[in-house]
């Protein structure tokens, strides 16, 4: 397999090192006119090696303001609100069913009196029809009926 080396060994190559190139610096784009106020102010930094860093200051951004959340979430008031609500419904509701039965009682102890007025009239009608004027009386005593002649 390894035929120049007997050991078996891998064989060592030799080994480049490449060193970085520098960047090359560019020609300096054109200033653009910008109004006074919009951009904020170039500020440079010298290093301690010597070095110069341009560029422009960044304000440290300001937190969104915290919203103080409520001591009780709006679901328990809404469910609290529903419960004292239908519990206000309920004592209505009873008392409108209180109010339908006595409607309904009443509506039927009409209905019967009317039915005992009505038969009373009917009843009276019938037995007082007799004495009216016009109505004859007859009184029938021991009558003699012969060949379909009545002799009384």
């Amino acid at each position: 397999m390894f035929p120049e080396n007997t050991t078996h060994r891998p064989v060592q190559q030799a080994v480049t090192i490449h060193q970085p190139t520098p960047i090359t610096s560019y020609p300096a784009a054109p200033v653009v006119p910008v109004q006074p106020g919009t951009l904020p102010a170039v500020t440079s930094i010298v290093l301690p090696d010597g070095r110069v860093i341009t560029g422009y200051a960044i304000d440290p951004g300001q937190p969104e303001p915290v919203v103080a959340k409520p001591l009780v979430s709006r679901t328990a008031v809404n469910i609290a609100l529903g419960g004292i609500g239908f519990g206000a419904v309920c004592g209505g509701l009873v008392l409108l069913t209180t109010f339908i039965a006595a409607l309904a009682a009443l509506v039927q102890q009409l209905i019967i009196l009317a039915a005992v007025i009505f038969g009373g009239w009917i009843a009276l009608q019938v037995l007082t029809a007799g004495r009216k004027q016009g109505s004859t009386t007859v009184n029938i005593r021991k009558a003699v009926i012969k060949r379909n002649h009545f002799h009384g």
